[in-house]
């Protein structure tokens, strides 16, 4: 049999394995995730237009929306026209108004084509509103499904707005949205002095808080400029509690295509500070790892292509061994067990041959600490690791615990 047909055979078998896998999972709930059900009771704040629509009437309106934005399938900017909201610019996060965008990648300013609405990006080098783009603005209204995830960049697109806002005396409004890791709080708390634009304050990397409560954590602790003068404004959510799981109806950015892979992003994604990839480019991203160099120590593998939200993926055309960390959302979510995980860093970290060159300068800024890079490279135990997080992540919850507007 030759090499080729030999690894389409093996990568059938792990799939048909994984098949198998899922079925057991139906009928047996003793293995299954028995908790795992998604309450479609809990809704969104925006579908609460009763609460906000008064507080827009004669107002001259900034939106922060992208494709997530939406109430039944339908535009939260089309529902504001039609009510008459005078909607005068659109400000949009990393990935774009459409939300399509690569990580990173830049995000030109242009118009709306449906309605002639200027459409301004926050991100690049114009990543806070400026006096000048707030001039005309008399309220922000803030609506951006977030996945609660400290480096999931559209948290610091709302700090900087709320500064902005505060700066230039302006009200701000958060559309609150269910986080759908926010049953949990764990990892890292990030260092000040590695604060950037994937980590502006000093959070773990799961911070269990929605937007409309991290809003108000910012501004209780005075964690930006002004925060003393916001006119801050939260819209609740229906029916959400932290312990409730979300099924977010649309998919936050191009590579967040599953409710799998949300669940699996907060442990995979410090394997963009490395030279692992996370599967960019394939039909499952941040659903698997791997990159040429583990062919002698995993079967599993993937071949990236350029494609949607990866047009230059990490290796592409190149086959990369590794894992797949699960087909489906149970299956992850058994594997993290409600909380961030290392045991796939550490594996890839000891498997890759030349360590020397595994961990990116990138690797600091996702974490948010040197120590774990250190940790790793010093074969310390997953336990070990954990216990360092304990004080940064008992302190966190103090804090966060003033600021919650759900249960636990």
């Amino acid at each position: 049999m030759s090499g080729y047909l030999y690894k389409k055979l093996r990568n059938y078998m792990w799939y048909l394995r994984l098949w198998a896998l899922s079925l057991l999972c139906l009928f047996s709930t003793s293995f299954c995730f028995a908790g795992h059900i998604y309450d479609t009771s809990v809704k969104p704040a925006d579908t609460k237009t009763g609460k906000y629509l008064p507080l827009l009437k004669a107002k001259r309106v900034a939106l922060i929306i992208n494709q997530t934005s939406v109430i039944n399938d339908k535009s939260l900017l089309d529902i504001l026209l039609s009510h008459k909201v005078n909607v005068v610019k659109i400000f949009v996060p990393e990935h774009g108004f459409r939300g399509s965008a690569d990580a990173g990648a830049k995000v030109e300013n242009t118009t709306d084509s449906a309605t002639g609405i200027p459409v301004i990006s926050l991100y690049g080098k114009h990543k806070k509103p400026t006096k000048e783009d707030l001039a005309d603005v008399d309220v922000m209204l803030y609506d951006l499904q977030d996945v609660g995830v400290r480096f999931y960049t559209y948290i610091s697109t709302l700090e900087y707005c709320m500064e902005a806002c505060a700066q230039e005396h302006k009200k701000i409004i958060v559309l609150d949205r269910p986080n759908p890791n926010g049953f949990y709080v764990d990892g890292p708390v990030l260092e000040k002095e590695n604060a950037s634009f994937v980590g502006l304050q000093a959070i773990p990397i799961v911070y269990g808080m929605t937007a409309g409560e991290y809003a108000k954590m910012l501004t209780g602790e005075r964690w930006y400029a002004n925060a003393t003068d916001i006119d801050l404004e939260v819209i609740r959510c229906i029916n959400y509690t932290h312990g409730k799981k979300y099924k977010l109806p649309v998919a936050p950015s191009p590579n967040l295509r599953t409710m799998a892979a949300v669940y699996a992003y907060p442990s995979l994604c410090l394997f963009e500070g490395t030279v692992v990839s996370v599967g960019r480019g394939t039909d499952l991203p941040f659903q698997q790892y791997g990159c040429p160099e583990f062919e002698w120590a995993f079967k599993y593998s993937f071949t990236p292509k350029s494609g949607y939200g990866a047009k230059t993926p990490p290796y592409e055309n190149k086959e990369c061994y590794g894992e797949l960390v699960g087909v489906d959302e149970e299956q992850v979510l058994t594997q993290i067990d409600n909380r961030f995980c290392i045991k796939w860093l550490k594996g890839a970290y000891t498997a890759y041959p030349d360590k020397t060159k595994f961990f990116t300068q990138f690797f600091t800024k996702l974490s948010g600490t040197a120590k774990l890079e250190t940790q790793l490279k010093n074969g310390d135990t997953e336990q070990l690791i954990r216990n360092t997080w304990k004080p940064g992540l008992e302190a966190f919850q103090r804090i966060r615990s003033k600021y919650l507007l759900y249960p636990d």
